[in-house]
């Protein structure tokens, strides 16, 4: 039993109001993702690797908040994280605060190959991947027209940080205030889970901020029973070490499904509204959200499944 899930962030309050112009090509990139990946998989691919890719490619789509197309901090920058973890043997690796690479996940996963340390910093993670071969690029190349529009309308508005992630072109179409993130679960055919997150934050985040992405047992989270990678207000998720919140309720006997509505639960009071996706050992998925929305997918014996708001869709 192979299976994948994805999401690209969660986010909003009240009745969803459906797509924007912008959402056809985020369903068409989660599910050239899923349908690549799913193939991967079920071609023997690692569950870890599987994450890997599946990170990179959501990375590489400029409408979603991860890599190129990262959200503006307060300053105009573009500060990136990203975790992984490899669920057999409790590897992990992780990135805070990169600037200059094309794939923040991919240079966490060079983390985690390294072994030691588990987290690296700023230039040095910058420094680390760019000498092992993760392609340099530059702050100009990573930002988008759509960001720096963003950028500007919470500016000029002196609203709150990530208050305009969503507003495709600058336009408030969902009325939400998401906390953008991408992410994958999986498990391979010998059973192995794996888990991957990344994020570029929140518009107008102060220089220094950590979200919970990078963070191994609040944004990620994989062992030999169950993987996780959550999307929200991090610091909610951080408080709460959500991730692993949900590998502890599945391990006391809670459904993989149960793990993760209550750990929502637990976190929302915190003001950290947002959602999970989980996977586990008998390839059973989980992707609830507490939100207007989230950009999600699922490959599960080659049937693609996609949503943005309620409902997921069959490809």
């Amino acid at each position: 039993m192979v299976a994948l899930a994805i999401h690209g962030g969660a986010g909003g309050d009240g009745p969803w109001k459906g797509p924007t112009d912008l959402d056809p090509d985020r369903i068409a990139c989660m599910y050239g993702v899923l349908s690549r990946v799913g193939s991967l998989l079920e071609s023997g691919v690692t569950a870890l690797e599987a994450v890997t890719i599946a990170v990179e490619m959501l990375e590489d789509e400029p409408l979603f908040n991860a890599g190129r197309g990262s959200v503006l901090t307060e300053d105009g920058g573009i500060t990136m994280d990203a975790s992984i973890m490899n669920g057999s043997d409790y590897s992990a690796g992780s990135v805070v605060n990169v600037t200059r690479i094309r794939s923040p996940i991919r240079a966490a996963r060079l983390v985690l190959d390294n072994g030691w340390p588990v987290m690296m910093n700023g230039d040095a993670a910058d420094a680390f991947a760019v000498e092992r071969g993760v392609e340099q690029v530059t702050q100009e190349w990573l930002r988008t027209s759509l960001r720096k529009a963003q950028w500007q309308k919470w500016k000029d508005s002196k609203a709150k940080p990530g208050s305009t992630d969503e507003d495709d072109k600058a336009v408030l179409d969902h009325d939400t205030e998401q906390m953008g993130t991408v992410g994958a679960v999986a498990i391979d055919y010998l059973g192995n889970l794996a888990a991957a997150t990344s994020t570029g934050g929140m518009t107008g985040k102060p220089n220094g901020r950590i979200g919970d992405a990078p963070i191994i047992g609040a944004g990620t989270w994989a062992d030999n029973k169950v993987a996780v990678s959550c999307t929200g207000v991090g610091e909610a998720f951080i408080r709460t070490c959500a991730a692993h919140e949900v590998a502890a309720r599945f391990k006391a006997g809670e459904s993989i499904s149960s793990a993760c509505n209550n750990m929502l639960d637990m976190v929302a009071p915190l003001g950290g509204r947002g959602g999970v996706i989980a996977i586990d050992a008998e390839g059973k998925i989980a992707i609830p959200f507490q939100t207007m929305l989230m950009y999600r997918g699922t490959w599960e014996d080659g049937v693609i499944k996609t949503g943005i708001g309620p409902d997921l869709f069959s490809h």
